[in-house]
């Protein structure tokens, strides 16, 4: 009897559970006119937020067009050394007694760099002096005995073959004077040479030699570069020696340094270098204010042809793309796509350029730099850099 009345109020709970169940579904409220209204104006806002995004660009950032002049280059590379320049050897075997120089002095050609210790030249030529009024004495009293048979061979007193051997041995007489005015000249020479001089102006590189040291015939004493004239020796590659002239400028930056040189074609080797395919050329640079050493690397353009009047960007501004190539511009203070047509590369300056042969007119501003892409449309504003940055 109990177990038939509690399994009658179970039932009796779950219909009381199912009917207050069905009751809350229909009684659940409609959606609300607000609440669709929300839905619906989310792509709106979204869409306002869009447009009312505002680019900022700092002047460095846009490109103002305008025509200029646009140089096709070729690139190239070296080191600089000093067109002239020289080693300065020694002449004689001799130890050295002076040096009157040090590296980064300047001299003049002329100018007494080394002597030498001089007192076995100065005895030698001392000796070839004597051996030389030894000979000339010699020569006057072969002259004198010349002189008197001529006048006794004029008077039939002596024979012609007396004569001869006096006139012989005044021939003699005479060859040894020779003889030793050569000798003479030798010695002297090695004298001269134990005083060292500079072959020509500039500045002393290298020193190789101190006082009291003994040094030996063609020994390297010191070394001399004038650099008021730079030369930089750069490999092409022989298909491209065709296009290099001798007078062409090269534009030329020197690793150190932010001026830029100019400077022109002198010489193109005639033959191609061992082991590779490339032809050396010469370049040659003024240097007047010896800014320039020897050694220094160069990064140099040579300027292969020359267009002027031509409407040029940055390559940094170009982006591309299947169809064709295009600039971001600046029209009315939007975003504006622009489909170009590229031609030519070049420099101005330190710039790397491309022609625009259409798409682009004079006074345009394009976006310089590569920002990724942008939305046309998008409104801009020019900004400046703050103090601190």
């Amino acid at each position: 009897m109990q177990n038939r009345l509690l399994r009658l109020l179970l039932i009796i709970i779950a219909i009381v559970v199912v009917i207050g169940i069905a009751m809350s579904f229909f009684r659940s409220p409609a959606p609300s006119s607000n609440t669709s209204a929300a839905k619906n104006a989310a792509p709106a806002a979204i869409t306002s937020t869009i447009k009312n995004t505002t680019l900022e660009f700092l002047p460095q950032e846009i490109f103002k067009v305008s025509p200029i002049e646009l140089k096709q280059t070729m690139a190239l590379s070296g080191a600089l050394r000093a067109v002239d320049q020289a080693s300065v050897k020694a002449r004689v075997a001799a130890e050295v007694r002076e040096v009157l120089v040090r590296e980064g002095e300047s001299v003049t050609a002329g100018q007494i760099l080394v002597r030498m210790d001089t007192s076995e030249f100065q005895a030698r030529v001392d000796q070839a002096k004597g051996n030389l009024h030894a000979m000339r004495a010699q020569l006057d009293i072969a002259t004198k005995n010349r002189d008197n048979n001529r006048a006794l061979l004029d008077k039939g007193f002596i024979s012609r073959a007396a004569f001869d051997n006096t006139a012989s041995q005044f021939a003699a007489a005479q060859a040894n004077v020779e003889s030793a005015q050569g000798a003479l000249d030798i010695v002297q020479k090695l004298l001269n040479d134990s005083v060292v001089r500079a072959p020509i102006s500039g500045l002393i590189a290298v020193r190789n030699v101190q006082p009291g040291e003994k040094v030996s015939t063609d020994y390297k004493l010191l070394d001399i570069v004038n650099l008021k004239k730079m030369e930089c020796e750069a490999l092409v590659p022989t298909s491209d020696i065709p296009k290099i002239k001798i007078g062409q400028s090269v534009l030329l930056h020197i690793e150190g340094l932010t001026e830029e040189f100019i400077g022109n074609v002198t010489r193109i080797n005639p033959a191609t270098q061992a082991g590779s395919r490339s032809i050396a050329i010469y370049i040659q640079v003024a240097n007047p204010q010896d800014m320039l050493k020897v050694g220094m690397f160069v990064d140099a353009q040579l300027v292969l042809r020359t267009k002027a009047n031509v409407i040029a960007i940055p390559q940094t501004a170009v982006h591309k793309e299947s169809s064709g190539a295009y600039v971001y511009a600046l029209e009315n203070n939007l975003i504006v796509k622009k489909n170009i047509t590229l031609g030519q590369e070049g420099r101005s300056g330190e710039i790397a350029l491309i022609e625009i042969t259409s798409g682009l007119n004079a006074e345009e501003q394009i976006v310089k730099t590569d920002m990724g892409n942008l939305r046309p449309g998008t409104a801009v504003r020019m900004t400046q850099a703050s103090a601190n940055k």
